[in-house]
């Protein structure tokens, strides 16, 4: 409604106008009439920006708004603590999208991250991450912990862990699906692994042990396990392992060798054979001597004729059509007084060659057999040869 009349005096006052609005808001049902002096150009509308809800059970006491200059039209705006909150709602929101591209941002770029652990659960630890709440799944804990404290379950180290600020990197980030996942583990690689080195020996303390290895948890100087390598089956005896649980359990403490690094990859590959000598080596010098006399445990064919391992006939009939090769012999065999691998193996000795003769040692099981190779090709061309002939043999 509008109230006009003839003439308005000028207005420097606001509490005319509530006294007048508080008028209009009271349950009296007389005829409205305005206050002495009231300006005649004035109007009173509801906010038209603000989106309706829902009634709310309880009445709460609108805010005034007095706008515009007391000579022209004036507004008068009835604004409830809705507009408030729904300007709450849109701030908060803008503060998650922005923090959720924060989150991609420090996954893309592998940016390492101190997290606050708000908790845990039965799967790991509650991260937070500015505004959003992530999570790290146990296995991406860094064995730091649980190798400092072996006593303790993986539940009794996370509870121990609340409060605490952590290194952590983003290593899934997706909005539309609210998952963000962050891992220690790939902090850890980020800060300790350009000190590995292939070669390089480490104390290490054996973890989950699998049908295919162990994994070890690398010592650094701190005194700390901050990193992880797989010493695969193949690698944790130069004997024959059926069963690595046989040899490792979770908790043993072993020196390690580095023999491979995977940088894109973040793996560690680790050998603990390889700090024993090759027993081979020793069958080479005790059981076939190099020097030519017969060991105790050693035949040679000037007794009789060798009767090939299983499978070496065909190995040798192929290396004889390979160019460079002249002649294949077998001259001696011994027995190893432990079990290596019961399948054939063919090495190239590292004997020095004989003008143009180099020696091949086959193995199964406990046997071993010398073999004779005349060639004129280089260390490198019967490495070549031997490597063609074993692709075409079954």
């Amino acid at each position: 409604m509008q109230f006009s009349s003839a003439a308005a005096p000028p207005y420097s006052a606001v509490s005319p106008r509530i006294t007048f609005l508080s008028h209009l808001l009271t349950t009296d049902a007389s005829p409205l009439k305005p206050p002495l002096n009231f300006p005649t150009n004035l109007f009173i509308c509801r906010s038209s920006s603000i989106t309706p809800k829902k009634p709310s059970p309880s009445v709460s006491t609108p805010r005034v708004s007095v706008s515009g200059d007391s000579s022209k039209t004036q507004l008068v705006d009835l604004v409830d603590d809705d507009e408030t909150e729904t300007e709450t709602d849109v701030v908060r929101q803008a503060r998650r999208s922005a923090d959720w591209k924060a989150a991609r941002a420090h996954y893309e770029n592998g940016i390492v991250y101190q997290g606050r652990v708000e908790g845990s659960n039965g799967g790991g630890l509650l991260i937070r991450f500015y505004s959003l709440m992530g999570f790290l799944p146990y296995p991406q804990l860094s064995p730091s912990h649980y190798c400092k404290e072996p006593d303790k379950s993986i539940q009794e180290i996370a509870k121990t862990l609340t409060g605490s600020l952590i290194s952590v990197k983003v290593i899934h980030a997706e909005e539309e699906k609210r998952k963000l996942i962050f891992s220690e583990k790939e902090a850890s690689w980020s800060k300790y692994s350009n000190s590995v080195k292939i070669g390089k020996v480490y104390q290490a303390r054996v973890g989950s042990v699998e049908d295919y290895g162990a994994f070890a948890h690398l010592r650094f100087p701190d005194g700390c396990y901050h990193l992880t390598g797989l010493v695969h089956v193949s690698e944790v005896s130069w004997d024959l392992v059926q069963d690595v649980r046989d040899i490792l359990t979770e908790g043993d403490q072993v020196n390690v060798k580095v023999i491979g690094v995977d940088r894109n990859k973040s793996r560690i590959t680790l050998s603990i054979k390889q700090l024993e000598e090759d027993p081979l080596l020793e069958t080479l010098e005790k059981v076939i001597p190099q020097d030519g006399s017969s060991g105790s445990e050693s035949d040679s064919t000037a007794d009789y004729v060798i009767e090939p391992l299983p499978g070496l006939e065909t190995i040798v009939e192929e290396l004889l059509q390979e160019d460079g090769i002249i002649d294949v012999k077998i001259t001696r065999q011994g027995f190893e007084k432990r079990v290596v691998s019961q399948d054939l193996q063919l090495w190239l000795s590292n004997a020095p060659p004989n003008g143009n003769q180099f020696t091949l040692l086959a193995r199964a099981g406990r046997q071993v057999q010398e073999i004779q190779l005349v060639t004129s090709l280089n260390q490198d061309g019967i490495k070549t040869a031997l490597q063609r002939v074993l692709e075409r043999v079954p």
